[in-house]
């Protein structure tokens, strides 16, 4: 998101109403200063999730909050300025810096992973590696519960027509001894 307001258009320096003169992009106002942080966070993101890595985490922040940063100081002062812009066709008039699209994508982008980075470096390197690939371990599966017994049983008893409670019950059987009772031949 970040990288994308970068080829956005920033600004558009309005004149009057329906009267656009020219356009700003990003690239414009910060020379692809947000392209190269969030290259860097992207970086520091692989390797943060990829070795558990705390400092890599709080670098995606720091990346964030220079994003962040360049917003307010560059980018949010010039909002609504009015100034005289000289162009070829009219000398010297009065255009107005209206915020456009990528003026917004680039401040959601930073808040994004300005808050995101922050929350990321707050974990610890075993949850930072759980949200990575599981290397060697193939997939993850659950075995199923041991019976209570080891003779016992577990067998699911079809629906007799009782609603969902009777899908959901499952009943234990133990197997049956033959047993002799005495007198019996």
């Amino acid at each position: 998101m970040l990288a994308a307001s970068e080829f956005m258009t920033t600004f558009k320096l309005n004149g009057g109403p329906g009267q656009t003169f020219d356009v700003q992009k990003a690239s414009d106002q910060h020379s692809y200063a947000l392209l190269v942080l969030a290259a860097f966070a992207l970086i520091a993101l692989v390797i943060a999730v990829a070795n558990g890595s705390r400092p890599a985490a709080a670098a995606v922040a720091i990346a964030g909050v220079g994003a962040l940063l360049l917003f307010l100081l560059i980018d949010l002062p010039d909002a609504g300025k009015v100034g005289t812009l000289d162009d070829a066709r009219e000398s010297f008039f009065e255009a107005k810096a209206d915020p456009a699209a990528g003026f917004w994508v680039e401040l959601a982008g930073a808040l994004i992973l300005a808050i995101c980075g922050g929350a990321l470096a707050t974990l610890t390197p075993d949850q930072l590696r759980s949200f990575g690939p599981r290397r060697g371990r193939g997939p993850t599966r659950t075995k199923p519960a041991p019976a209570a017994n080891p003779g016992e049983r577990q067998t699911a008893e079809p629906n007799s027509g009782k609603g969902e409670a009777a899908d959901s019950e499952r009943t234990l059987e133990r197997p049956r001894k033959a047993s002799r009772v005495q007198g019996e031949p």
